[in-house]
């Protein structure tokens, strides 16, 4: 592979803005920020445009081309928070610098019929091929079935362990059979002791609690049944945990559509009927949040110094999960994050180098000489406008450009 030049545009490398400066690609890394273009090198022209690293989606769940779906987005990374893709199934994917690069949780730490069973339609199955090795299914009711679970999930390839703290309400299954504190504390406990990441499910301020009392590092959503008390952002704040709102999610799950961002044309061009139909549609399961209680929360969570990550929970292109679509919900959920009063900036870090660091990604999220070359050229300037991420001139994944 040749060397490559980016010049002329504005960097922001993943934590601030640096000014306008020659990125140079060689082979799979970036090789050095600064200075002149090498000769006989590919030049980019980057001109009235920004420099971004890749763009990561910390919460999804995988389907049939949603991977090459978030790449033509220039999300480069994406986190599943339940799937197949765990290591034994991704041989491929890593390799392939035509879709987005994938960490898998494999299947969450649940009891049997709990979250999110209730989400599927009674006789829906996915229709897609299975993996070659299908992942653990670890159904847990007791203590001791959670922990014993937690080293076969790791010796089985999840990158995190999650669990789900689900008791239906926000869905309107109240009752829900869900995962209690001891259980959740145990299954903690164990991941803790094989140094492994964990993550818990929460959509309400009591299951939040439970994760934040059990040290869970990170939850893969913000509560949206009630507003926000002080009491319970210095909980969070004090456990050093990180907080994926997934404002796209809750705004759907209150009926809000994904509507305007389908008639964007940056976003149209890029997706096909069925994506479209389901960017149109909403969850509308809990009509009665308010999204308003949501925004508070997370402005409050990023002045008390927590770390606010950039996810969308997008699913498959079915409209009882609708309101989102891979890749393009990531740069809605940017919108979304600022609109709840994080500056630009602190909204694209949360969409790369926060999120690299909180899911010990040290080769990627950031531009800085050595780290791979996942890389999103945009036209304008979202530091001031953070809907210029959509306006896509090109795309890099290991230094491969993406065709357009």
């Amino acid at each position: 592979m040749a060397l490559t030049a980016i010049t002329g545009a504005q960097i922001f490398d993943g934590e601030k803005a640096v000014g306008e400066q020659t990125v140079v690609i060689d082979g799979g890394r970036i090789a050095r920020i600064g200075g002149d273009a090498p000769r006989d090198c590919e030049i980019v022209d980057g001109s009235g445009a920004t420099l971004l690293p890749g763009l990561i989606d910390a919460h999804v769940h995988s389907a049939p081309g949603t991977l090459e779906l978030a790449l033509r987005f220039g999300v480069t990374t994406e986190l599943e928070m339940q799937g197949m893709n765990t290591r034994e199934n991704r041989g491929s994917i890593t390799d392939d610098d035509t879709v987005a690069d994938v960490r898998s949780s494999g299947f969450a730490i649940t009891p049997p019929g709990g979250h999110p069973s209730e989400l599927m339609p009674e006789g829906f199955r996915p229709k897609w091929d299975l993996p070659p090795v299908m992942p653990l299914m670890p159904f847990s009711t007791t203590p001791e079935e959670a922990a014993a679970f937690v080293p076969q999930l790791l010796a089985r390839g999840s990158d995190f362990i999650k669990f789900m703290i689900d008791d239906g309400s926000v869905e309107g299954h109240p009752g829900l059979p869900s995962l209690d504190q001891a259980t959740v504390n145990a299954g903690v406990a164990e991941a803790k002791k094989y140094g492994a990441l964990t993550v818990a499910h929460a959509l309400t301020l009591e299951a939040t609690r439970m994760a934040a009392e059990a040290g869970i590092d990170g939850v893969t959503h913000v509560f949206m049944d009630q507003p926000h008390t002080d009491e319970i952002i210095a909980l969070i704040r004090d456990a050093g945990m990180f907080v994926i709102p997934c404002i796209t999610l809750n705004a759907s799950m209150m009926g809000i559509t994904g509507s305007a961002l389908a008639d964007d044309p940056r976003v149209a061009a890029r997706l096909n009927s069925k994506w479209d139909q389901t960017l149109r549609s909403s969850y509308n399961r809990y009509p009665q949040g308010k999204l308003e209680d949501v925004y508070d929360t997370v402005r409050a969570l990023d002045a008390a110094g927590v770390d606010v990550l950039a996810g969308s929970d997008v699913s498959m292109s079915e409209t009882f999960f609708g309101g989102l679509a891979h890749g393009a919900s990531l740069h809605h959920e940017l919108q979304y994050l600022v609109a709840a009063g994080l500056t630009p900036e602190r909204a694209l870090r949360a969409a790369t180098a926060t999120t690299a660091r909180r899911f010990r990604l040290g080769d990627r999220g950031r531009i800085a000489e050595g780290l791979r070359a996942d890389l999103l050229l945009v036209d304008g300037g979202p530091l001031s406008n953070i809907s210029d991420t959509l306006s896509t001139r090109a795309i890099w994944r290991r230094g491969a450009r993406l065709a357009a």
